[in-house]
């Protein structure tokens, strides 16, 4: 993989998380208004940004169990941690959504 491919995965990873999070932030505020199926619409939408930041990290970790050397860089380091940072968000805001879900019920 040349440079300008690893560049792209790269941010394909930053944006496609940054992406997944920000969903996550607006299904949390329409579930806090109690509109609760429009956060459920929401959260599918960020995970569909969530699997393509899987794509982009699964095309490095492909490359380097190909044996080829992924050069390990800040912002390497930093796309991953926007990935993960992303899957916990998203799980954390599916867990608020339905209790926000089970408060409107009661």
């Amino acid at each position: 993989m040349g440079e300008a491919a690893l560049m792209e995965s790269i941010m394909g990873l930053i944006v496609h998380s940054g992406n997944t999070k920000s969903e996550c932030m607006e299904a949390l505020q329409l579930a806090k208004k109690g509109q609760v199926e429009e956060a459920k619409e929401k959260i599918k939408l960020a995970n569909e940004s969530l699997i393509e930041a899987h794509h982009a990290q699964t095309g490095l970790l492909s490359q380097e169990a190909r044996g080829e050397k992924v050069e390990v860089s800040m912002l390497l380091i930093h796309a991953q941690d926007h990935l993960m940072n992303a899957i916990t968000f998203r799980d954390l805001a599916q867990e608020m959504i339905e209790l926000y879900e089970r408060i409107k019920g009661e």
